[in-house]
């Protein structure tokens, strides 16, 4: 008989059974709270209006007891299968410090967020048992923990290196301290006979161009189904194979070997062919299927090219052969209750990245395992994904019981994300290495464990024995041993923090790195996401609300310091706000295009960050509420193909024409040397001719090479529709004419299109759509004009009726209103 599941979705409760609560809601022990699972305690407690929101203003604070108190989940089974050898009972996640009760009887307790739990209740489940699941503080375990272990360095105060559970629920420089707990995956009672399939492996390699799929079956059996004789099935790609099981094997492995497959490619390089892959069990004498188990894979072969060269270290991934450049994002949990981001959600974020030219997304090692439907659109949309294991920016502990768990996890989310052909890394853990080289850790450790023998041990030898078909990395950043700096950019993966928090991000120009693993720059969130999170909060970035949804460590001052090398200062905090995120776009510009142009010698580079999980100032270039910043939409330039970009070589200006298509680029690229007026003080042509997956760099003459008149001039280069434009000197000292626009609003299909055509230079306009309406949304981001130039912007989701051309002009911003504005100047 086929294995047989009944999903425990429904007439769950939730009440509280110790810690703190507020003096306003005393019956939370008595009173049972109507719960959903799969959830958490915050949602609940959300939905039945018994906490406030807790991303809106200082609401955050207001309700940090829920992280210190235990709560306890209740039902009653309401069907069991009947005719079955054995039931279990599956959680496939638990949040995370909980014990288990069926029908009075204590099944067991966990303490491992990251990953599932299963317990046989064939002697004790009944129609009508009641179920209860208590969740102890997250905080108790962790505190009792380091009690025991003694203290291990942090960079944030909270204890969450004590315990396996999402790092950032503790809180992190860009998101809330929110401990969340419950049943955060799905549950269910599974019946089966004789045997079950209790993991599938599929190691999908090519080699010839032939594919291989070398399904590993781990089985487990009722005590009849012991000495059975069984039968793997694997089916892929229209071809069988069958593989006879022993009795009493606990594991089997089938080979299907399928000539000449259709290649998973990454995006741009490629079509992403999947194939559906099915391993059924079955009962060798009766023909009976017992358990079937169905994904997608893909074929395609993996190498990370760590190769010594005149440069240092490579790091450079090769699919099917071919060395990719790395046009990439960091990924932090979409939301800081990670129960509400559904699979539409993470199809509507995912291909939010795509659309910017994105095609890997490392996902970030303080937060989760992402849902098989993450993993699901990156195979379909060809997003690599680099995967840490999960440790973040802290020591870590390698006493039991932490090492058990650690291990428990780690195998079987290797198990459990194999078949993605999306998945390409494994990645031990995020600046842990690093942290113990630099961060005083050495010293105030004194011989204490503090992570190395996971990152440098335990990993790699879990990766190597249960999935050789993908390469493992000990860390980012990471030199490749501790003969050199474990961030040191010419070995390796490295990470540039030090131009955010210290310097200019000019200073990302001083180095070549093999691989840029992260770097970013701050921005505020939209105009309405601050409305919406802020309420009537009079917006100040000194206002409480501001400073509390603005997290890292003196964060506003770095902004002020970075607008101050460039920008007069903001005399509003509608200025403020617009050049902060027009500085955040140039600051990412100036490190992509740098490091692109020095391809293949950079092989990739991954921004800090794609996403944000609630209304907060961060790096992210889409914010809380899913509203693209400007950065989003630059990273559509800069990940674009095809990029054109200024930039120096030996101390002199170049034209850098670089190509990621797969097909030549030939043309010819003006380049002119201008004043701010429009005149043309000189003009050069450049024919190129670049290969696919190269990068020309040309000379400038000596007409277009420098500027004179520094605070009037710019240079332009323009070629096959694209442009980069320099000014001669800083923006606060350049000589910007009055922006003189001309706005025409005319209705379109979901909107309007908004024509502005410039009468002056006009340096970085841009669209604050949503100020217009909340749900508005423009489908360009900063443009500069030359005079004379038009741009046409689509806005979706704004009423032609209420979107008239002043209107839109209020919600118009250049950097030429905004420096007249810092410098006295009367707003048009």
């Amino acid at each position: 008989m086929t294995k047989q599941s009944v999903w425990l979705e429904a007439g769950w409760t939730l009440r509280q059974t110790g810690g703190p609560a507020p003096a306003d809601l005393p019956g939370l022990r008595e009173r049972a709270v109507p719960a959903r699972v799969p959830g958490c305690v915050h949602v609940d407690l959300l939905a039945a209006g018994l906490i406030p929101d807790p991303y809106r203003g200082l609401n955050e604070i207001d309700v940090a007891w829920v992280g210190r108190a235990d709560w306890r989940y209740d039902t009653v089974v309401r069907s069991v299968p009947s005719g079955f050898e054995r039931t279990d009972l599956v959680f496939d996640g638990l949040d995370t410090v909980a014990r288990v009760r069926l029908d009075g009887v204590e099944l067991g307790t966990t303490r491992n967020m990251h990953r599932s739990y299963r317990f046989d209740v064939t002697e004790t489940v009944r129609e009508g048992a009641p179920l209860s699941v208590a969740f102890t503080s997250a905080y108790t375990e962790a505190e009792g923990l380091r009690e025991v272990l003694g203290a291990r360095p942090n960079s944030y105060p909270e204890p969450f290196n004590y315990i396996r559970k999402m790092a950032s629920s503790f809180g992190w420089d860009w998101g809330p301290t929110l401990v969340t707990a419950g049943i955060w995956r799905p549950v269910r009672l599974e019946s089966w006979s004789t045997a079950r399939l209790a993991a599938v492996r599929p190691l999908v390699t090519v080699a010839g161009g032939d594919g291989r799929i070398e399904a590993h079956a781990e089985i487990e059996r009722t005590r009849t189904g012991a000495d059975r004789e069984l039968l793997l099935t694997v089916e892929a790609a229209g071809r069988t194979v069958r593989q006879a099981v022993p009795a009493g094997a606990a594991s089997a492995v089938a080979v299907l070997e399928v000539p000449r497959p259709d290649l998973w490619w990454p995006r741009g390089y490629g079509d992403q062919a999947l194939y559906g892959c099915r391993v059924v069990l079955s009962d060798a004498g009766t023909g009976d299927v017992l358990d079937r188990w169905e994904r997608r894979i893909g074929f395609r072969s993996v190498e990370l090219d760590q190769s010594g060269d005149e440069h240092g270290t490579a790091f450079t991934l090769r699919i099917n052969g071919r060395p990719v450049f790395a046009r990439g994002v960091n990924w932090i949990p979409d939301d800081a209750l990670p129960v509400r981001v559904t699979p539409e959600r993470y199809r509507h974020r995912l291909r939010q990245a795509a659309e910017a030219g994105v095609n890997l997304v490392r996902v970030w090692g303080g937060g989760i395992y992402e849902d098989h439907a993450f993993y699901d659109v990156c195979d379909e949309l060809g997003l690599l994904v680099w995967q840490d294991f999960l440790f973040a920016c802290a020591a870590y502990p390698e006493e039991q019981p932490l090492r058990g768990e650690v291990e428990a996890e780690a195998r079987e989310n290797v198990t459990r994300l194999s078949p993605h052909a999306s998945l390409v890394l494994w990645n031990g853990n995020n600046e842990n290495l690093w942290g113990f080289r630099d961060w005083g850790w050495e010293s105030s450790l004194a011989g204490d464990s503090w992570g190395e023998g996971y990152y440098l041990g335990l990993l790699p030898r879990i990766v190597a024995e249960l999935d050789p078909t993908r390469p493992y990395s000990a860390g980012s950043p990471w030199s490749g041993s501790w003969e050199h700096h474990p961030n040191d950019p010419a070995h390796g993966p490295s990470h540039f923090w030090e131009v955010w928090n210290r310097r200019d991000y000019t200073d990302y120009l001083n180095d070549v790195p093999r691989f840029a693993a992260e770097f970013g720059w701050q921005a505020p969130p939209a105009h309405a996401t601050l409305r919406e999170s802020l309420g009537e909060e009079q917006l100040d970035a000194a206002s409480p609300g501001m400073l509390h949804h603005q997290k890292a460590q003196d964060g506003n001052g770095k902004l002020d310091r970075g607008l101050a090398r460039h920008f007069a200062a903001p005399a509003a905090f509608d200025d403020w706000h617009f050049l902060t995120q027009v500085n955040q776009a140039r600051a990412v510009a100036t490190g992509i295009a740098h490091w692109r142009s020095h391809w293949p010698v950079c092989a990739g580079t991954v921004v800090w960050q794609l996403n944000d999980c609630w209304p907060v100032t961060s790096w992210a270039a889409i914010d809380g509420a899913a509203r693209p910043k400007p950065l989003y939409h630059e990273l559509r330039r800069l990940y674009a193909d095809r990029l054109l970009t200024f930039q120096s070589r030996d101390g002199a200006r170049v034209l850098a024409v670089d190509n990621q298509s797969p097909d030549p680029w030939e043309g010819t690229a003006v380049v002119r040397r201008m004043l701010a007026d429009g005149t043309c003080l000189a003009q050069e042509r450049l024919p190129y001719s670049v290969p696919p997956r190269s990068v020309a760099v040309l000379p400038l003459p000596a007409g277009v090479a420098g500027i004179g008149d520094a605070p009037g001039e710019l240079l332009v280069a323009d070629a096959d529709g694209l442009r980069d434009l320099v000014l001669g000197c800083e923006d606060r000292d350049f000589a910007y004419p009055r922006a003189e626009l001309e706005v025409r609003v005319d209705p379109a299909e979901g909107g309007v299109g908004v024509t502005v055509t410039a009468h002056s230079f006009v340096r970085d306009l841009l669209l604050q759509a949503d100020r217009l309406d909340p749900g508005a949304v423009a489908d360009r981001g900063l443009v500069t004009l030359l005079p004379g130039e038009t741009v046409t912007i689509m806005v979706k989701g704004l009423d032609p009726s209420a979107a008239g051309a002043g209107s839109v002009q209020s919600a118009l911003f250049s950097v030429n209103t905004a420096q007249a504005v810092a410098e006295g100047v009367p707003r048009p």
